[in-house]
C-alpha cells in the first residue's frame, strides 16, 4: 500500500489547495515522494492551516514552485513502480479528495481505488481488540493522531507538519499495529508498548499514559 499525506491551504478541495505531496510505498520503505507546489491562482488560505503546515503566504505562491499538475502527474508517474497502489493514511479521504480535485482540475487521469485504509480505524479496532476503551470526547472518538502516535509508542510527528513526515510516522504506526515492530530505523528505540502484557489490565487501561485513555 502507498501511506499519503498531503498539506493544504484549507480544508475544502473546491475552495483551497494543495501545497505539498509526501508518500511512502509501505512494502518498500525506501521508496519515498516528496514534492511542494504553488497554491493555484483563485485558491483561498485558510490561517488555521498555515500554522498547521507551517507555510507562509510567500511560500504558498512562490513562483520558483512547481504546478499541481506538475506533481500530480511526477506522483502519478512514482507510484506506478510499486506494486500495490491502495492509499492508506490517517485521513485517506481528504488527501485523496484534494488529488481527485486536482486532477479534475487539469484533466489528469486518476486511476487509484475508491477503497482506502486509514490508520484511525486500524487504531480503533486494535484496541478493542485488547479489551482496552478508546477514548472518546464529546460522545465521539477522540484519536487523533498525536494520540495515534502515542498508542504505537512512538513520539508525535514534529511540528509544523510536513507531508512526507506524515506519511513517514503514519506508515511507522501502521507496521507497528500491523506486524509488531518499526518500520524505520530512526524508530527502532522506542519499544512497542503491548509487547509488555503489564501495560493492560483486565478493564482495558493503559498502565502507562493512564489518563490519556480515561479522560
Amino acid at each position: 500500500m502507498i501511506v499519503l499525506d498531503v498539506e493544504t491551504s484549507g480544508t475544502e478541495p473546491t475552495i483551497h489547495g494543495l501545497l505539498s505531496i509526501g508518500a511512502v510505498d509501505f512494502e518498500s520503505s525506501g521508496r519515498q515522494f516528496y514534492e511542494e507546489c504553488r497554491l493555484r491562482d483563485g485558491a483561498h488560505i485558510l490561517e488555521e492551516a498555515l500554522v498547521i503546515n507551517g507555510y507562509t503566504r510567500e511560500d504558498c505562491i512562490n513562483p520558483d514552485k512547481k504546478s499541481e499538475s506538475e506533481i500530480l502527474q511526477k506522483f502519478i508517474t512514482w507510484i506506478e513502480e510499486s506494486s500495490d497502489h491502495t492509499i492508506a493514511g490517517q485521513n485517506p479521504l481528504f488527501d485523496m479528495g484534494f488529488l481527485r480535485a486536482v486532477a479534475d482540475r487539469n484533466h489528469i487521469s486518476l486511476s487509484l481505488a475508491h477503497r482506502t485504509i486509514d490508520l484511525h480505524s486500524v487504531t480503533y479496532f486494535h484496541m478493542i481488540r485488547r479489551g482496552i476503551t478508546p477514548p472518546l470526547r464529546n460522545k465521539r472518538t477522540d484519536l487523533n493522531s498525536d494520540k495515534i502516535m502515542e498508542y504505537v509508542g512512538i513520539p508525535a510527528e514534529p511540528k509544523p507538519h510536513i507531508a512526507l513526515n506524515g506519511a513517514k510516522w503514519e506508515a511507522e504506526a501502521f507496521s507497528r499495529l500491523f506486524h509488531e515492530k518499526a518500520l524505520f530505523e530512526e524508530f527502532v528505540s522506542y519499544p512497542i508498548p503491548w509487547r509488555r502484557s503489564e501495560d493492560v489490565t483486565r478493564h482495558g487501561r493503559l498502565g502507562v499514559s493512564r489518563h490519556l485513555w480515561t479522560e
